[in-house]
This record gives structure tokens, sequence and C-alpha cells, in this order.
């Protein structure tokens, strides 16, 4: 079976199985789902179990289509296109509750443009009284209806909504959006200093240090592969002593020859811009003088020197 699905919640654990979670990821599993509950609890062992134990593959930001393609009683078998990966040619593949996911209407894709979040948060509005109803992340995009003065009109998995235009840029998709430079690139990762790390993170409620680099890429035109691995083999590559600002630089164990283990966006003047590991914020730091300056092994510039 496939079939093609969207996110109903803001944020969508993707787990290894339907074994995976555990009795203290219950807010993670609930509908509402309890994000921020869920992370407040969670000790930093818990936290990196979710890595230790591969219980989280990736996450799925709301009206992220999916497609299912198992069923197993309360749990759906999903790829997601969005998230390339060697794992899957159809997308990042993972496990997600029903309760999480809703059919794809007739009308979704009949909006050609999309209303992407461009805050680090964002409310989503009632349709009737544009109440608050839902929190969601940076780089949640919904179709767009209709565009107002100082709110749009987005289509959701329930019905419809609305986004302050403050909020949000208008795009076609994210393929299509505007290219940004590298210190676009920058820019828009430096709004989220001081954030938790999170294993498995897609979402401005956490990130891992690939769905960081992934978010910042995509949010400025580029979509990329989903895994650090998989970013460092693709891309223009650049010696490391040519790098700019918004090439991804990747770091291996054994000083920079062993297995491949984690990826960073260059910040400019010798620094590193990452989500480091669980237990970390994201950060910038020097490499000079770091174990990342021994690890350092290879870059990638997949932004355009020129804006298209």
């Amino acid at each position: 079976m496939q079939a093609e699905m969207i996110v109903n919640v803001p944020v969508a654990n993707v787990w290894t199985s339907s074994g995976s979670p555990r009795e203290i990821d219950e807010d993670a599993l609930s509908q509402p789902m309890k994000m921020e509950s869920w992370l407040n609890k969670m000790s930093f062992e818990q936290r990196l179990e979710l890595c230790n134990a591969n219980l989280l593959q990736s996450q799925a930001l709301y009206g992220q289509k999916v497609l299912v393609i198992n069923e197993n009683e309360d749990w759906a078998e999903v790829c997601i296109p969005d998230q390339q990966s060697n794992k899957d040619g159809r997308g990042y593949p993972g496990w997600i509750p029903k309760k999480h996911l809703t059919s794809l209407t007739e009308n979704w894709e009949q909006h050609t443009q999309h209303a992407a979040i461009r805050k680090k948060k964002a409310w989503l509005l009632d349709e009737k009284n544009r109440q608050p109803l839902l929190q969601l992340s940076y780089g949640t995009a919904l179709p767009a209806a209709e565009v107002q003065k100082d709110y749009v009109k987005v289509r959701t998995p329930d019905g419809y909504g609305f986004f302050r235009q403050e909020d949000i840029d208008i795009i076609e998709d994210f393929q299509s959006n505007e290219k940004g430079s590298g210190q676009d690139i920058v820019d828009s990762g430096k709004q989220f200093l001081g954030l938790p790390y999170l294993w498995g993170g897609m979402s401005s409620f956490g990130f891992d240090c690939s769905g960081f680099s992934y978010t910042m890429c995509k949010m400025n035109g580029y979509l990329i592969p989903r895994d650090a691995g998989e970013q460092a083999l693709k891309g223009k590559k650049v010696a490391l002593d040519h790098i700019q600002p918004g090439d991804l630089l990747f770091f291996a164990y054994n000083e920079g020859q062993g297995d491949l283990h984690h990826v960073g966006i260059y910040y400019g003047d010798g620094k590193l811009l990452h989500s480091p590991k669980t237990g970390k914020d994201i950060e910038i730091i020097p490499i000079a003088g770091t174990i990342y300056e021994k690890e350092l092994c290879t870059a990638s510039r997949y932004w355009q020197e020129t804006r298209a």
C-alpha cells in the first residue's frame, strides 16, 4: 500500500519502530501532542537514549506530506518525500502514530502558493475568531488560500486558519523559493542560538546537527539530504582553505580519518555555527584549538554564489 497523508500535529516524531517509544514519551504520542512537556520531562540520560538506543529517526512538521507504506495497528510506517535519504528512495523512513496523521483532502493542493513560517515559532489562528490555536515551528508551510493585508488565510489539515503576515513568507514551494546566499543561511541559523540539541530534531523545539543544517538550507531554497553523511557527499566540494559563510563543514572520528559524525555551518572568521550534541545548545565557537579543528574533514557548498 502507498497513500499520501499529512501531519496534523505541530511536530510529529518519526520513530525507528512502533515499539520505540518509552513510558516517558507519552506526551509525544498524545493528540494533541505536548511537545514542550515531553522535552521538559526528559532527563539528560533519557534524551541521550533517543540516540544511543536508536529510538528516534527524524521529525515531520504540521501540514507536511508523508507517504504511508505500511500499517501496524495504531501506527503508520511512512516515508517523508522532502527529506532525501539513501535509506529509502521515496524519502526518510520511520513510524508515526496514526492519530498524528490525516487524509490528504482533494483541495489540499489546489493552491499554488504556500505560507512558510520564518519566525522561530508562530501561532496558527482559528478561522472564526483569529484566536491562537496551535504554536507551530519555523519552516512549517501551509497552502495559502488568500493573502490579506495583515493576515494570510491558510489551508490546514482540519480546515482553514490564519497566519499573521509578519510571521511568514509567501513561496511557491521550498525548491522554487528564492535562493538565499551563504550569509542568509548563517543568518537563518543565528536566531536559534541557545536552543537545546535534540536527537532527530527537525524543528525550532530542538534540532540535531544535520536537522539544523538541513532546515537552514531548506528555508533558503535548497533541499538537501537529511543526514550528515549524505549531505557531505552532495553539494559543491570546497577546499578547506576556501570555505565561506554558509558552507557545511563535516567532522569525522580519528582526526578526520574515521566515520563522519557531525555537521555544522561555517559562520565565517574561523567560527562554527552548529547544534553540538545532547546536553548542549546551538552555539557559535572558534574552530581553532578545539576537537573540531582536528576532526574537520570536508566541506560542501549548497548555496549559489549569485542569486537565482
